[in-house]
This record gives structure tokens, sequence and C-alpha cells, in this order.
């Protein structure tokens, strides 16, 4: 369902489950490492400095769950925490891209991870992208996009830092990038706006989360 198409229960649903003890697994840098019981689990993807650990530490309301740097490209492995009373999903946090400053042969170890990760992972019911709102879909972004597709997995926009703009810059962004997702063929139509910060949007993609346990 939509942003829109939200109801109160669906929103109590997201509430009830993220209030639930989250905790770190493990970090996993070759697939064969990957969790193999068969549980449910939703990725985080976006470019380096995109917010991704702020934004998982904001969903949980634990502020170290996931570890913050202002260092972008620090996150080189798979990220798994569980979420939900008795580890009813599990969240991952993928390695950024788009960083310049990492070596050819990391980005290369980076990118195949993440390739590899993609590829007939049944457990992984959606990638949610981040997209910092100040900036909208980069060429990188547009890169990770026809991985998603080509892979055949689901995927969502969201867009983060919201607080930094103006309604109006906002609005524009939100539109622009909800066009452009709208013509790839694995990505769900409906744009999350959100802040770490403030706390925008957290509710609505709770309850995104929330619909696959």
């Amino acid at each position: 369902m939509t942003t829109a198409e939200l109801t109160a229960a669906h929103l109590q649903r997201g509430e009830a489950l993220f209030k639930a003890p989250s905790a770190f697994v493990k970090g996993v840098v070759r697939v064969a490492d990957l969790p193999q019981d068969g549980c449910a689990e939703v990725a985080f993807g976006g470019r380096s400095n995109v917010g991704k650990s702020s934004l998982i530490n904001a969903l949980t309301g634990q502020k170290s769950l996931a570890r913050v740097s202002v260092t972008p490209g620090r996150t080189r492995e798979l990220n798994y925490f569980t979420l939900g009373n008795d580890g009813q999903l599990l969240l991952v946090d993928m390695p950024g891209y788009g960083y310049a400053r990492a070596s050819k042969a990391e980005v290369k170890s980076w990118a195949r991870l993440i390739r590899d990760y993609l590829k007939g992972r049944r457990e992984l019911k959606r990638v949610f992208l981040l997209i910092d709102a100040r900036h909208g879909l980069k060429e990188s972004d547009r890169e990770f996009t026809t991985l998603m597709d080509e892979a055949a997995v689901s995927y969502q926009g969201v867009l983060t830092k919201a607080d930094k703009l103006k309604a109006a810059e906002l609005a524009a962004v939100e539109s622009r990038v909800a066009a452009e997702l709208a013509k790839r063929p694995a990505a769900y139509p409906d744009v999350i706006v959100t802040s770490a910060r403030s706390g925008v949007g957290m509710p609505a993609l709770r309850a995104a989360i929330a619909s696959f346990v």
C-alpha cells in the first residue's frame, strides 16, 4: 500500500513492532555467511553518508544500535539487526556506494557483495533506497536501481534529511524522484519522505516495514 493508504491500524502495527527490542546480529562480508534461518528481511541501501545508520537508529529508538560516522564509506559489510519479538524480521544496513575516496579494490569488493546479496535472496522482501533530499537521484543511485531491476528485487525510494529543505523544495524533489522511479520495473510506486532528526516519516516507514512480518 502507498503512504496515502495507511490506516491507523497499519501505523499502530508499525509502532508496536519497533517498540520491541532490536539488537545487532552480525556483519557479513561473504554471501556464504548470510543467515540461513529463513527469516524475512528488509534492507537499507544508498550512497555513502546518506543517513542509513541514523535512520535505523531513529526507527528503532536506539541511538547507537547502528554505528553512525561522519566519515563516508565506513560501513563495509552487510550489518544485520533483529527486529520485533523473537526476531520477527531482520534489518540489513548495506554498504554505501559512490564514495570516491575508496580504493578500486574496496569498491569492487563492495559491489560484488551487494550484487551477490541481491541475486536470489528469497528472504529479502524489499530494499529501501535512501536518497538525500538535498541532492535527489544521482548517477550512482541509478546504477543501483538498474542492479535491483535486473535482480527483480522490489525497492522503494526513501528521501532522507527532509528537515534540510523548505517545503516547496522538498515537494519538488519528491515529485522528481517519484516520477523517475515510476519508470523502473522493480520500484514500488511510492516515495516516503523522512528525517531521522525531526521524526518526519518514521511512522509511515515503520508501517511499511511491518507489512512484511
